[in-house]
């Protein structure tokens, strides 16, 4: 491979001729050998921005002339548009504060203004002005978090969408309820989805309520939150522009040494995403059940046909997307921990885990919302109720018998059941035969669609 001589404070480095990149991201490559995880490129973006409004503010405060300016936000807008992804291979176990990713991207940078409009430009001392890693790299995370939340929020509605519209397709359907696995009292297969819809619909609020805190950035702050090295003015200029590219209203931290510190906003974000993965993890299994068989299971539900679901077995069909979905809620689970581990092994001044933080975060919101979506628009929009067996199991649940309790006493109800077990007849074929009611009040208190209906009481 053809190399260029390269040169930090540590010395010369051998890098690959073409490389946008210099010696730190070199040295970086040839030290971390940990994993084939790379940044995640929103995260790349996301400091690159925050180069880019740095190169405004500075020009504003007179520290770069505008050709400096004009050449760091041209580099900046390719990193934005993708067209550089390939110059960002950092694993993203490396130091703790990514001072590698700050500085590959510093480098790119400089190396690309120079190719673009024959700008001299010095990573550090231009494209790093009034910046350390310890105020990019974070601020990075929660900006490329906000604009992934902006789209989880999207899949998450259209998921309880298609919720709320098999609830309503599916508010006459009758069923049997089950709590422990076993036969519990009448309800609609309407309702159940109505429940779904309105657990998503707590997520979403949830996840709206991150928002107000991952809004405020440290980035000013420098080295350790105090600003040292930039002017007063230089925070409100880079989130002032900052707004500009991101559309967003982002606002400087009310205290910059916190933020630095403590990165609990993240860990608040992905704790609320497990707790989306907990119910959606839930409704997954739901679906599964409901659908098994379609011979030897349940089959109160069909679930489209995604693809083959055997090698071995003709005309199986497999609940794959649940199970898809289902491994997706088991990572952002995962991650959780990851996340709450480091964002509680700080020291001192800093945190020293953001790499692993602010890949695991991009992760669980990018897996969520990839889930979320795929859930919908592939298993929720196409569900089909077999209503005919859904029928079978209300009429011959044992916890039928939960309606005689008011009229007959729990006792007698109990024996009622242990009948209809032993003689496999309906309860209301048992009730009638004990003649423990009139058969006008047995079929009135025993009506399934009365028993579905929570404003009847025990009219």
């Amino acid at each position: 491979m053809q190399t260029r001589k390269e040169r930090d404070t540590m010395g010369e480095m051998d890098v690959p001729f073409d490389a946008c990149y210099g010696a730190h991201t070199q040295r970086s490559l040839n030290n971390f050998h940990i994993s084939n995880l790379r940044w995640n490129p929103e995260l790349i973006k996301a400091i690159a921005i925050i180069k880019a409004a740095c190169a405004k503010a500075n020009n504003e405060l007179g520290l770069i002339d505008n050709k400096k300016m004009s050449a760091i936000i041209a580099a900046c807008t390719e990193i934005i548009d993708g067209k550089l992804d390939s110059e960002f291979p950092l694993d993203i176990f490396q130091s703790g504060s990514g001072t590698s990713t700050n500085m590959n991207v510093n480098e790119v940078i400089a190396n690309r203004a120079f190719g673009i409009m024959a700008i001299s430009l010095h990573p550090n001392d231009d494209v790093n002005k009034g910046q350390s890693t310890n105020d990019v790299i974070p601020s990075a995370i929660r900006i490329a978090s906000c604009f992934a939340v902006e789209r989880l929020i999207v899949s998450l509605s259209l998921l309880r969408k298609e919720l709320k519209g098999k609830g309503e397709k599916f508010r006459n359907v009758l069923k049997s309820a089950r709590t422990h696995l076993q036969d519990a009292v009448p309800i609609t297969l309407g309702k159940e989805f109505n429940a779904y819809a309105t657990a998503i619909g707590k997520h979403i609020e949830r996840v709206e309520d991150t928002k107000k805190f991952l809004m405020e950035l440290g980035i000013g702050g420098n080295a350790v939150g105090t600003g040292l090295n930039t002017y007063p003015e230089f925070r409100m200029k880079v989130i002032m522009h900052i707004n500009e590219y991101a559309k967003l209203d982002f606002m400087s931290a009310e205290d910059c040494i916190e933020s630095t510190q403590f990165l609990t906003d993240i860990a608040a974000l992905s704790s609320v995403l497990k707790l989306a993965a907990l119910d959606i993890n839930k409704i997954a299994n739901d679906l599964r059940l409901m659908s098994s068989g379609p011979k030897t299971g349940l089959n109160e539900i069909t679930l489209p046909a995604l693809e083959p679901g055997s090698s071995i077995m003709p005309g199986k069909i497999n609940p794959s997307m649940c199970e898809a979905v289902n491994m997706a809620c088991h990572q952002i689970i995962g991650n959780d921990a990851c996340i709450a581990m480091s964002c509680a092994s700080g020291n001192l001044d800093l945190n020293t885990h953001m790499p692993i933080i602010g890949h695991n975060i991009m992760e669980s919101l990018g897996i969520l919302s990839n889930a979320s979506a795929s859930l919908a628009e592939k298993c929720i929009s196409g569900i089909k109720a077999n209503e005919d067996i859904c029928r079978h199991y209300v009429d011959n649940s044992m916890a039928l018998a939960t309606a005689l309790s008011p009229y007959i006493g729990y006792d007698k109800a109990t024996l009622v059941v242990k009948e209809s077990l032993k003689s496999k007849k309906t309860i209301k074929e048992v009730v009638k035969e004990m003649k423990l009611l009139p058969d006008r009040d047995i079929e009135r208190i025993l009506d399934p669609e009365r028993l579905t209906s929570p404003n009847l009481g025990l009219k």
